[in-house]
């Protein structure tokens, strides 16, 4: 790469060659998401499993695609004046352009110090790996309201409900406990708050691990868009695993289901379980190196 280190800077800063390759490979790379995702919206069409990517987390498809260099990496040479004319950019006098920390709102920065604090309190935190994935089975409890009411439960009401009880549920994350049925929390073995997350927050956690897509988008453009495409990648895979473990029935979309109501199912789950806590540990990583290279760029203000 025709790249230079800017060592007063800290900085990488990446002549056009580079960063418009860069850009053509992030576009292409998220419109494999996005393009099924706009196909099935002018149809009018749902799609119970990839949806909720779009539609519970808010970040925009044109803001995904959207390539950020991140941090400390700067672009110059012809186009680069798009980058200038984004909030959060600066051109330097060397004609690199570049996000400044400096931009990011003071009313936000409180949000970052969180972050970071969340994280990792998070990644110190030992993993639970034996909830079986039930909390959707805790959303549909007793007949509550079905998100995908177009869809059959696998074993009936009356037998996704008798799993419930007698299995248990221990959920730790708050925007998952949220939904849960009026009749199902008390059933649950904690009881999280938002004002708590910090406390039961754990890195074995399907949707604590699909949240860092959440946090790297929250993060631009100081995130670099290769780690939110990371991330949202990441949160794909479990989500369809996810899924794939609740009371639906979606073997008609190809998602075979994880019977965790019988102890080789629970095994499956928990397999898959362990495996994205390890694969959490890099993006969590990178997120919490970013929070602190951001309060570092504050604390030099």
């Amino acid at each position: 790469m025709h790249s230079e280190m800017v060592l007063a800077e800290r900085s990488v800063v990446l002549e056009r060659e580079d960063w418009t390759m860069l850009q053509r490979a992030h576009e292409a790379r998220v419109d494999a998401w996005i393009k099924p995702r706009n196909q099935r919206k002018s149809r009018g069409e749902k799609h119970p499993v990839y949806d909720f990517l779009f539609e519970y987390y808010s970040y925009r498809p044109a803001a995904l695609r959207r390539w950020h260099p991140g941090l400390n990496v700067g672009v110059r040479g012809r186009g680069s004046d798009a980058f200038a004319e984004r909030p959060g950019y600066v051109r330097g006098a060397d004609g690199c352009v570049s996000v400044d920390p400096g931009d990011f709102k003071v009313e936000r920065r409180t949000f970052v110090f969180w972050l970071l604090e969340m994280l990792t309190a998070s990644a110190a935190r030992p993993g639970f790996f034996g909830c079986s994935g039930l909390h959707e089975w805790a959303m549909v409890y007793q007949a509550g309201p079905q998100r995908h009411h177009e869809w059959p439960l696998r074993l009936g009401q009356e037998t996704t409900d008798a799993v419930l009880r007698s299995q248990g549920v221990r959920c730790s994350h708050f925007d998952a406990f949220r939904f849960f049925t009026p009749n199902a929390r008390p059933l649950n073995r904690l009881q999280p708050e938002r004002a708590t997350t910090l406390h039961y927050e754990q890195p074995a956690c399907l949707h604590a691990n699909m949240d860092l897509y959440k946090w790297a988008y929250k993060l631009a453009p100081y995130c670099r868009s290769e780690l939110v495409a990371d991330a949202f990648a990441f949160a794909c895979e479990i989500r369809e695993v996810d899924m794939r473990a609740s009371p639906y029935d979606f073997s008609a979309l190809g998602f075979e289901p994880i019977r965790v109501e019988s102890p080789e199912g629970r095994a499956e789950f928990e397999c898959y379980q362990r495996g994205f806590a390890e694969r959490a540990v890099a993006i969590r990583g990178e997120l919490i190196g970013l929070c602190r290279d951001l309060i570092h760029h504050w604390a030099e203000d």
